[in-house]
């Protein structure tokens, strides 16, 4: 029997609900399966992220250590293949087999105690993970993948609710409804021209880890096809410092290019997220994101 840690157990069911419950118990004979299947025995105690079971495993063919992970199929995780077959190990860590039924994947392993994390000097670790970055984003995106277009039609098209359900009953809501309105100007300007690289959509420190053949790859990526400038928030928030903002931006924006662009996406980002809180009940919009929104407009004035 496999052990399924309880975090796990209640993230599934915060998030997919019974779909969730039902993948929990079907947890260990799915291990079973693909251990059979792909001729593996662990090697460890089980990890686990918000959404996924991942076994240390290794060959019993030949010893190859390796990582079988396990999650729900749905529209953020079924192009992860996708994406790891089209960057093929080049930044990212390498798929070794899928099951498209299931959604299962082994993969190269990793070392999950070293996270990118795990650099004390910030500035040093973003410097890895820009490189890494621009690796990523030099990939076109394969076809079928989500589009950007798409979803900043539909951040767009939920910024009337959403600033209704602000209102303006004290400084803040005004305040939050300003950056929405500004982020959601920005995301206009650029929308028709939503960009074709493979973006990982989920690309922070902590999801970077040291590796055997690279010093550090890239991990569970969310992909959609766009433009790269939707990919820097999450390394602007990573350790957040306000007065270090600006050197970060700068440092991405030389790995994607055009720095208008950037800011634009990047502003579509605070809006997504924005959204997503907003509609989770949250009373306003994340006051580091905010901060980010401030700067990165004072900038375009």
């Amino acid at each position: 029997m496999i052990h399924v840690p309880e975090e796990l157990v209640r993230s599934q069911v915060k998030y997919n609900g019974e779909a969730g419950r039902a993948f929990v118990a079907g947890l260990p004979g799915l291990a079973e399966e693909f251990l059979g299947r792909w001729g593996l025995r662990v090697t460890g105690p089980s990890l686990h992220g918000v959404a996924s079971l991942v076994l240390p495993v290794e060959r019993l063919a030949d010893g190859t250590p390796a990582a079988l992970k396990m999650q729900i199929p749905d529209h953020e995780t079924e192009g992860e293949p996708v994406a790891l077959r089209a960057w093929d190990g080049a930044g990212a860590v390498r798929l070794l087999e899928h099951d498209p039924a299931t959604g299962s994947m082994l993969l190269e392993r990793l070392d999950e105690t070293r996270p990118l994390t795990s650099v004390a000097d910030t500035r040093a670790a973003l410097r890895v993970a820009a490189g890494l970055l621009a690796r990523l984003v030099a990939v076109p995106a394969p076809e079928g993948l989500r589009g950007l277009g798409d979803i900043a039609a539909g951040m767009l098209a939920r910024v009337p609710d959403a600033l209704v359900r602000l209102g303006a009953e004290d400084a803040r809501d005004a305040r939050d409804a300003a950056v929405l309105r500004d982020c959601a100007a920005a995301v206009r300007e650029v929308a028709g021209e939503p960009g074709d690289r493979l973006l990982h959509w989920d690309l922070h420190l902590g999801n970077v880890l040291a590796g055997g053949r690279e010093p550090w790859l890239v991990i569970d990526p969310k992909p959609l096809a766009g433009d790269p400038g939707f990919e820097l928030l999450p390394l602007l928030m990573d350790r957040f410092d306000p007065d270090d903002v600006l050197w970060r931006f700068d440092l991405l924006t030389e790995v994607v290019g055009d720095r208008g662009r950037a800011v634009a996406w990047t502003l579509g980002r605070i809006l997504q997220n924005g959204l997503w809180e907003l509609a989770e009940g949250e009373p306003g919009l994340d006051e580091e994101q905010v901060a980010v929104a401030r700067i990165l407009l004072a900038g375009r004035a």
